[in-house]
């Protein structure tokens, strides 16, 4: 996997300049209220805009997008304003308005020390097309925004999977380098992927099983994982692969997910002498009632993992120096079924291993862990995570990378 070199804030000189940064505080949104239900994206990008109107000094415009037209998510940015003011500490204006005559006015009156933030980008249609660098360069977005300032910041890792005008478009027209966020990604990545140590143990579960399914293929591809734990549905598949009896309703809700047409590639996998590890009993409800069954002699619905699974699991993660861990072992939604993927991200982080964990879901089971102490890197990008894991190139690194080319001398 190639990871390219990008540059950071210690490359370019962004003092009492004008900035343009691009953050990821798209949050999930309560369809009933319209209100913000979780904001730890913001919390997270407050420390990037107390550091650059603090430290540097700069005169900052910040630029996000949230949700997608037609969605119950898609609503402007005036509560995220608040929010981020209230995180950071700084007073951060805001505009209803992003490449209009009213943007450009407000952005060419702002002073030092002076933050603003535009509305949802993606009330601008070009935002949601995706298109090499060389053509978003010469979209409005770009063209009409790009001359107002001297250096452009990308801190939206969450982002990086998409080659959308405001992640790859602006890099290729102005000095541009990677916002703290996206370093710290960046350099967790690399010392998974690029560094020497091992034993490398992969615990992959979570509902998007088409996507971690390529996430296994690369990494038993290129050698990359020791030892792959799967939980969850794509556990469930690879155990029918084996020709394990899961139970009917479990073959039943496979079938209804449209999983069951990737049986073949699982066992394909397998017969490649895989390093991949199975449950070897769940969590099961049957007629309302939870149940611990072994694999093999399944009747009820599977819901999580079992106590000898976790066990397994557990000492298997013990001798590991990497751990990835990336989706929640069971439905988590439900208090009766956090236990597997609680238990399993404690005994990563007690492991002494430098541990990633890949967002989403597991960010909340992360916090509330006693030993939360112990994380390495909890990851903020979910797709860009998932499109990384699985060995494709992040487009926001590769324009990073061309900028630097360009703009300083690389």
């Amino acid at each position: 996997m190639r990871i390219p070199k990008i540059p950071t804030l210690k490359d370019l000189d962004v003092r009492s300049k004008k900035v343009l940064l691009r953050v990821d505080i798209n949050c999930p949104i309560d369809p009933k209220t319209g209100k913000i239900i979780d904001d730890s994206r913001i919390r997270a990008h407050a420390e990037t805009v107390k550091l650059l109107i603090e430290e540097y000094g700069t005169s900052l415009v910040i630029i996000s997008h949230q949700g997608r037209p037609g969605g119950p998510d898609f609503i402007s940015l005036e509560e995220h304003v608040k929010l981020l003011s209230k995180y950071s500490g700084i007073d951060v204006g805001f505009i209803d308005d992003v490449i209009g005559p009213a943007a450009r006015e407000r952005i060419k009156k702002l002073g030092k020390g002076e933050a603003l933030l535009l509305d949802n980008l993606r009330l601008v249609s070009e935002e949601l097309i995706e298109a090499l660098p060389e053509k978003q360069v010469r979209t409005y977005l770009v063209k009409r925004l790009a001359p107002l300032f001297d250096i452009f910041i990308n801190d939206a890792f969450a982002t990086a999977h998409r080659s959308q005008p405001s992640i790859v478009g602006f890099p290729l027209v102005m000095p541009s380098v990677a916002g703290p966020i996206m370093e710290r990604e960046v350099s967790a990545l690399k010392k998974a992927f690029e560094g020497g140590e091992s034993p490398k143990v992969f615990v992959l579960g979570g509902a998007k099983v088409h996507d971690t399914l390529r996430i296994i293929e690369y990494l038993v591809r290129n050698k990359i994982a020791d030892r792959i734990l799967t939980t969850g549905l794509i556990a469930e598949l690879f155990l029918v692969a084996k020709a394990v009896n899961i139970g009917k309703e479990n073959l039943k809700f496979l079938e209804e997910k449209g999983l069951l047409s990737l049986i073949p590639r699982a066992r394909r996998i397998l017969l490649q002498g895989a390093p991949i590890e199975t449950p070897i009993d769940f969590k099961t409800v049957i007629n309302g009632d939870v149940r611990e069954e072994v694999v093999g002699n399944v009747k009820g619905l599977i819901r999580d993992l079992g106590p000898n699974t976790i066990s397994m699991y557990a000492e298997l993660m013990r001798e590991a120096k990497i751990i990835v861990i990336r989706g929640p072992a069971g439905v988590i939604e439900d208090p009766r079924f956090k236990e597997g993927t609680e238990r399993l991200v404690d005994a990563a982080l007690s492991s002494g291993a430098y541990t990633i964990f890949g967002g989403g879901h597991l960010t909340v089971i992360v916090e509330r862990s006693k030993l939360k102490e112990n994380v390495g890197h909890l990851s903020t990008g979910g797709g860009a995570l998932l499109i990384f894991l699985s060995g494709e190139p992040l487009p926001a690194l590769e324009a990073l990378h061309l900028s630097a080319k360009k703009f300083l001398g690389w």
